[in-house]
């Protein structure tokens, strides 16, 4: 009996254990066990056989302990938990300190207690949470000498949502940059890892280029083998997450394989230079001079980028730069231009004439590029004088650095034709000059007279004195002539002072006339007149006071020469008070036109003058002398000789011309390099001078412009610059010696297309809520270089992620740019577009886009202050989707409040029908019965409708019915016996003629919603009509039961009726 209570009270122990008793408490209730059995001296008592317990029982011990698990949701997952005992002992689960069910005790249960005391689960069930299995589990293995609790294990759902939090998005980067790629993996627990593939394999973990940190991807320095697409992996024990492909793309910046080099060419010739540039994009080349533009009209660049220079002058020697450019960087390579120019001569070197003991000075001034080197050489001779060389010989031949050679102590061996050279790498250029020396009968000149007699007026019986200085080698002599005869010697009233003056006393009328000096020597003679005016008694115009005459000029220089005449220049003298040069007079002097100083120019009023009428291959000597009201001054020093050219052989003059120009097919060259034009002539070529190219641009009327090609043997030209893109007419006309020869047939040529030149006007950005809307005008017709096709539009934000672009037709002159981001700094550009490329862009304009709170109260405050601005704000707030759903929102909580109200009232007027419809049913005619918690639970729930329309209306169609379904819930009623308490058990049947159960009957009714039979109140029973046409019910009922086909009773009918349905106004449809 003993052995039989104690597995009973162990029983009764481990049934507290199972409905959640307290590890302690269940532990004490053991002790308190072990010690009434140790108090009655019954340690034997379990033992299989005696009274002893053997001594091979042992108490429990826990050899493996159960460990922490991250379990995925709905995975498997076994925490481990041996122990060992005897006997054996039984193992228990707790989680959280609450014992868990295995489905030995639980059939439901997903939870397995496995043979070795292992606890597995089926499946890791998360709960609202994610924690219905979450928790710290301990197993407790007990027998009846003891228990055993192992260490605490946790258990862990293991979850990784599918949507990362940010996931890696395309970039561009140029090579060599560091690139990022940012993800932010899902939320999970525990929180996943990330790592990265690139095109389908995962990243070498050994590339130190490489580096993830906080699940950004950053490349160090990338290179071009680096592009691909990345997917970021996310990953925990719940498995991972792969995101969608990132595009990394590497561009590469310009770099030349081919680089400009510099060039030194002749003048006239073509210079070339080329430049190849390599990137990624392809970059776009262009060409442009340091300090300088372009040469109009002669340059050009090829297909492979090279730039063409057609007909280099001096101006075109430069720095010219090669620049290459794409969207990720620019490269410049620069070359320099010398354009060598052939030497010219300035000022050439004139024949001279030149005493001995002169000195004679040759001029030889240069230009060319590089400046050429000159030197001098006498014809026969092997000397060279060069510049800055010691003078030679005798010291009295030396050459200045401007090319200048001097012959000091001229000597009659010093005649002949000296050489000026000039010499450089584009050329040479010579010149030469005949030296003449005079011999002793050329180097005497006719006397010169520096003060002859001037006119003079005075009063009868005055003294009278005519000035007759004459100068010469040999010392002239002088004589005087009176109206063209000489005076007589024994004239008492005149005298012949030693200077050669003529001085006549008591002057009388007859004495008047014109007085001629005549100076002469062995050289020649000169003479000088002036006038004597002798007043009468009886004139009363008082003499004039004799008055001052000028001052000499300085010597003239020779300018000019040709072959009949010179150019003479000079400075006026010394200007005195009353002394003013009004005119100046010229004197020649050649031995070959006579000897002696004549008068070639009168009246000159101011230098420069050209002298003609002289003979060809003749020297001649000038001076000038300065005259005005009182007289002639005296004359100015002696011109160095010059000779008049010799006329050229003599040519048949050219006839007039007969010919016919026919210009040929123009073509246009590539864009800015102009047009080519090439004719054929038939007739005498050689007697024209050249060609007249006449162009102008078709339609726009007016004069042609010309161009000039020289030269009979041409038969091409080139006309540039051309405006590109627009159509030309082209002719040619010859120009003969003679008269104009004929014009060729007209030609049409269009020049390419350009991309324009100047960007749109006055662009303007206006901001809209959700982009902006930019407006421009068109560049200058000029600047259009063809047919617009498209504007190109840009918005450049601060990265290139926020980039927007456009285009529109050429038509257009605005466009709205939609997608840009509020509070992102952006520059708008816009271009204009050709069939040749895309224009000069406008200068960028700055785009801020406002957040919409300020948007909107900076529209409110221009409403406020503008007419009909409150229209406006209503109407910008009617379309927003905000308002759109809380209008729709407030229409469908009007309904719903509006529909219970209604159901609510039509539930209370026909809650009479039945004295059970205060408890728990609706009344038999309310269509949608409703129980009242189901009231509390919709009006409960209504603040929510206004938010959930949906969610509302469900739960209205679910409790539709109540908790206890009314008349309309029901298809099929059973009609069974019962036993009221208080009335004696009577068979159920139904009264004759009627469908409604009589008293002491049991009702019940089946719910389609859930499938079973419900017991129901007997006014409960009445069914809508038509609705059960499945009656009677078709599954057998215990005990007899009465079926019928029940009308709805009457609405007063609310009383029991015990005589059957004669107390209703309305009676049931028998039973059929």
């Amino acid at each position: 009996m003993l052995r039989y209570l104690l597995k009973t009270l162990l029983q009764m122990n481990l049934f507290a254990d199972s409905l959640g008793a307290d590890v302690s408490n269940s532990s004490e209730l053991l002790l308190g066990l072990n010690g009434s059995l140790a108090a009655f001296e019954l340690r034997n008592l379990s033992a299989p056989h005696g009274t002893r317990p053997r001594r091979a029982d042992a108490p429990p011990r826990i050899v493996e302990h159960p460990v922490a698990l991250l379990v995925p949701r709905g995975r498997a997952a076994t925490l481990s938990c041996k122990a060992e005992g005897s006997p054996a002992p039984a193992v228990r689960w707790y989680r959280d300190g609450e014992r868990l069910l295995t489905d030995a005790e639980e059939p439901r249960s997903h939870r397995t207690l496995l043979p070795d005391g292992s606890l597995f689960l089926a499946r890791v069930l998360p709960g609202r949470r994610g924690k219905a299995d979450e928790g710290v589990y301990v197993c407790v293995a007990s027998n009846y000498l003891g228990e055993a609790v192992s260490r605490n294990a946790s258990l862990e759902v293991a979850v990784l949502r599918d949507d990362f939090r940010q996931a890696p998005g395309d970039a561009a980067v140029a090579a060599g940059e560091p690139a990022v790629l940012d993800c932010v993996p899902p939320r999970g627990h525990p929180e996943p890892g990330v790592s990265w593939e690139k095109n389908g394999a995962r990243l070498d973990a050994g590339d130190r280029r490489f580096t993830t940190r906080g699940g950004k991807l950053m490349l160090a320095g990338a290179r071009k083998t680096d592009a691909g697409a990345y997917v970021c992996v996310a990953a925990n024990a719940a498995g991972e997450r792969r995101s969608e492909p990132a595009r990394l793309l590497v561009l590469e910046r310009p770099v030349f394989s081919k680089r400009p080099l510099g060039r030194a060419v002749l003048a006239e010739e073509v210079a070339e230079f080329a430049c190849e540039a390599r990137g990624d994009p392809p970059p776009a080349v262009r060409w442009r001079k340091d300090a300088g533009e372009l040469p109009p009209g002669r340059w050009e660049v090829s297909a492979d980028n090279s730039l063409r220079i057609s007909r280099v002058t001096a101006a075109d020697e430069g720095t010219y730069t090669c620049v290459a450019e794409n969207s990720v960087g620019r490269a410049e390579a620069s070359a320099a231009l010398s354009v060598h120019v052939p030497p010219q001569l300035v000022t050439g070197p004139r024949d001279q004439i030149v005493a001995r003991g002169q000195t004679a000075t040759f001029q030889c001034e240069t230009r060319g590029n590089p400046p050429p080197a000159v030197f001098w050489q006498k014809e026969g001779s092997q000397i060279l004088l060069f510049p800055s060389q010691p003078p030679q010989p005798a010291g009295r031949f030396s050459v200045a650095p401007g090319g200048e050679m001097t012959v000091a102590d001229v000597q009659a061996a010093d005649a002949g034709y000296y050489v000026c050279q000039a010499i450089s790498v584009a050329g040479s250029v010579v010149a030469r000059a005949l030296l003449e020396v005079e011999d002793a009968a050329a180097e005497r000149l006719p006397p010169v007279i520096h003060q002859g007699p001037g006119n003079q007026t005075l009063p009868v019986a005055a003294t009278a004195q005519l000035p007759c200085r004459a100068a010469g080698n040999p010392l002239p002599s002088v004589r005087w002539l009176k109206d063209g005869r000489e005076l007589p010697g024994a004239e008492p009233r005149a005298t012949l002072l030693e200077n050669g003056t003529l001085q006549i006393t008591d002057l009388r009328v007859s004495d008047a006339g014109r007085y001629a000096c005549v100076a002469a020597s062995s050289a020649g003679e000169t003479r000088c007149s002036g006038a004597l005016r002798v007043q009468g008694a009886d004139s009363s115009a008082a003499p004039a006071e004799p008055g001052v005459p000028p001052s000499a000029p300085s010597a003239p220089r020779v300018t000019a020469v040709t072959e009949s005449s010179v150019t003479l220049a000079w400075e006026s003298g010394r200007q005195e008070a009353g002394a003013a040069a009004t005119s100046y007079v010229v004197e020649a002097f050649s031995q070959a036109a006579g000897g002696a100083w004549r008068t070639v120019a009168a009246d000159v009023r101011a230098p420069p003058h050209t002298v003609g009428g002289l003979r060809p291959g003749t020297v001649y000597l000038f001076l000038v002398r300065a005259a005005n009201a009182f007289g002639l001054s005296d004359p100015s020093a002696v011109s160095e000789p010059v000779r008049t050219r010799r006329p050229p052989a003599a040519t048949p003059p050219p006839g007039p011309a007969r010919l016919a120009v026919s210009l040929l097919e123009p073509a246009a060259l590539p864009t800015g390099a102009g047009v080519r034009l090439a004719w054929t002539v038939d007739g005498p070529a050689a007697l024209l001078r050249g060609y007249r190219v006449l162009y102008r641009r078709r339609g726009a009327g007016g004069a042609w412009e010309t161009r000039e090609v020289p030269g009979a043997e041409r038969r091409d030209a080139l006309l540039a610059p051309l405006r590109p893109g627009q159509e030309y007419e082209v002719k040619v006309r010859p120009v003969p010696e003679g008269p104009r020869g004929a014009d060729s047939a007209v030609r049409l040529v269009r020049t390419p297309e350009a991309a324009p030149g100047a960007p749109p006007r006055a662009v303007r950005v206006a901001p809209l809520p959700d982009g902006v809307a930019i407006s421009w005008e068109p560049p200058p017709a000029a600047e259009r270089n063809g047919v617009i096709r498209d504007y190109r539009i840009w918005c450049w934000g601060n990265e290139s992620r926020f980039d927007r672009n456009a285009s529109v037709a050429g038509t257009a002159l605005a466009a709205v740019l939609r997608g840009l981001v509020p509070g992102v700094p952006y520059r708008a550009q816009v271009a204009a577009a050709t069939a040749a490329g895309v224009g000069v862009r406008s200068s960028p304009v700055p785009v801020l886009l406002a957040p919409a709170a300020e948007r909107d109260a900076a529209a409110a405050a221009a409403g406020r202050g503008a007419g009909g601005g409150l229209v406006r704000r209503l109407a910008a707030v009617a379309k927003r989707p905000a308002f759109i759903a809380g209008l729709g929102a407030a229409a469908a909580c009007l309904v719903l409040v509006g529909s219970s109200a209604c159901i609510y009232l039509r539930r209370k007027r026909k809650k009479e029908l039945s004295r059970f419809a205060g408890r728990r049913a609706a009344g038999p005619r309310a269509k949608a019965g409703c129980h009242p918690l189901c009231f509390g639970f919709l009006f409960s729930f209504l603040p929510f409708s206004c938010f959930f329309p949906p969610l509302f209306l469900a739960g209205l169609h679910a409790h539709g019915g109540g908790s206890w379904p009314g008349r309309a819930a029901f298809t099929r009623l059973r009609v069974s016996p019962q036993a009221p308490s208080r009335v004696p058990r009577a068979p159920c049947a139904a009264a004759p003629g009627s469908a409604a159960p009589t008293r002491g009957c049991r009702i019940r009714g089946w719910c389609p919603a859930s499938r079973a039979w419900m017991r129901l109140p007997r006014a409960a029973a009445r069914l809508r009509r038509g609705r059960n046409r499945d009656w009677p019910p078709r599954r057998p009922s215990p005990g007899p039961a009465a079926t019928a086909r029940a009308k709805p009773w009457g609405k007063r009918c609310n009383r029991r009726c015990s005589a059957g349905p004669s107390c209703c106004p309305r009676r049931p449809r028998p039973a059929s």
